[in-house]
């Protein structure tokens, strides 16, 4: 029942908000939600604090628990809307009715509504982007996002259909492994996890993202990279379990083509010009590997999968920080004008070195871990991925080098000022994506579990 008492205890956030009504009030209350979620979390696979609709497991804890960090982030890093009152109210509303339907989402035991958070989840983040975004385009870009995701989910609820009449249940834990049924066929499968591959993104369905990424505001950018690609996995975890029996006939197609798209699109981040653009598309190799050791339905893959979840989430957020920082003073993301930082903000290019580095999965950070984890449950799998996984590997490690050596090192824009001291809070709100980042590395093994 904690699960129960923690909903109760997150509604009560609204009066925050409207008494209140200020950015600090508010970032203290998700803090200390985070951490009264850390000590109510389960640290096993095991299914806990089962209320009538809610539980908790050690996949759906780690992603509530991320969920609470990138959203306390969220508004450190979105000081220009509190400093300029860019109505900070709905602003804040908009982020809590967030977090909140990303709680249920993660929360629930049953695949119908599951369904139903998923998508209420996308409303406020069209919000952001309608609302707080930076060029007119951001009304193609939340139509991008909009119907891409919604037009994948539709088919999706229709198998939910099918299967509650075939099974009389929609909740997990009734849900076996050996779930043989006529109803069950090739287009059920592939329905129920389309809705997931376009979350994810997977390569062919992934143009929406940078999309959105682009035309986001950073808070935007933060929620879209951390936690809402999460949904897509979260989903595939859970819906593997009652599709086990068709995963294995079919799987293999989804992962060769999430593996051949993620070295295409690690090609093409080389030719990225708009920061921005850039990492978004680094997210979409990411979620290629991602996939493929996911589908590889190995205790391995599903541990380096979720590992890669919390790891992609902390470090893409990072950037998208690190990036928004540099918009604020330069008003441009173009990597042709933003040449010389290391000029221009002497101390600010560790932080770019660190973040760079632990996207490509340097050590010692979780990146690492969850990067061994995918790539030996791929070639445990088929063997001969093993060249295929090398020029990924490479690749990843080149356009991160590109991000860092064009951003940091060259010719400074004589139009910018030859120095910029970046404030404490934006100190306080890197460290907070890499500290986590790096040091989870030495607990991993809370992050271990056994498929049952």
């Amino acid at each position: 029942m904690n699960m129960l008492k923690f909903l109760f205890s997150l509604i009560f956030i609204i009066p925050v908000i409207f008494l209140g009504g200020n950015f600090w009030i508010m970032q203290f209350t998700l803090i200390m939600l985070s951490v009264l979620m850390m000590f109510l979390g389960s640290f096993s696979y095991e299914w806990v604090q089962l209320s009538l609709f809610l539980g908790c497991d050690l996949v759906s804890f780690g992603l509530i628990l991320l969920s609470f960090w990138i959203i306390f982030l969220m508004f450190l890093a979105s000081q220009k809307i509190y400093g300029e009152n860019l109505f900070k109210m709905y602003f804040m509303l908009v982020n809590f009715l967030l977090l909140f339907f990303l709680f249920l989402t993660f929360s629930v035991t049953n695949l119908f509504l599951f369904y139903l958070f998923f998508e209420c989840s996308l409303i406020p983040i069209l919000c952001l982007i309608l609302g707080w975004g930076y060029q007119f385009d951001r009304i193609q870009a939340a139509i991008y996002l909009f119907f891409y995701t919604l037009f994948a989910s539709l088919p999706f609820l229709f198998c939910l259909i099918n299967i509650f009449l075939s099974k009389f249940s929609l909740n997990f834990l009734f849900f076996s492994l050996n779930m043989n049924n006529n109803n069950l066929n090739f287009f059920t499968y592939f329905f129920v996890i389309l809705a997931f591959l376009v979350k994810m993104p997977m390569f062919l369905v992934h143009l929406w993202l940078p999309k959105a990424h682009v035309e986001a505001p950073v808070s935007g950018s933060m929620i879209l990279a951390g936690v809402t690609l999460k949904l897509g996995g979260y989903g595939l975890i859970r819906s593997m379990n009652f599709l086990f029996s068709l995963s294995i006939k079919f799987n293999f197609f989804f992962i060769i083509l999430s593996l051949m798209g993620a070295l295409i699109v690690s090609l093409i981040c080389l030719v990225q010009i708009d920061l921005k653009s850039l990492v978004a598309y680094s997210s979409v190799v990411h979620m290629g590997m991602l996939l493929g050791g996911l589908f590889t339905l190995t205790n391995w893959g599903i541990m380096g999968a979720y590992l890669l979840m919390i790891s992609h989430g902390l470090c893409s957020s990072g950037l998208f920080c690190l990036i928004n920082i540099v918009y604020e003073r330069m008003s441009s993301r173009s990597i042709l004008i933003n040449k010389g930082l290391i000029n221009f903000m002497p101390s600010m290019t560790l932080w770019w070195f660190l973040l760079c580095s632990s996207n490509m999965a340097a050590p010692p950070s979780l990146n690492l871990l969850g990067e061994i984890f995918l790539i030996n449950s791929l070639i445990m799998w088929f063997k001969s991925l093993g060249m295929l996984l090398f020029f990924l590997s490479f690749f990843s490690a080149v356009y991160s080098i590109y991000l860092y050596s064009f951003s940091q090192h060259g010719s400074l824009n004589l139009g910018s000022y030859s120095f910029s001291q970046p404030s404490l809070r934006e100190y306080l709100l890197l460290m907070l994506h890499w500290v986590p980042l790096n040091l989870l590395i030495l607990n991993c093994e809370i992050f271990i579990f056994v498929m049952i």
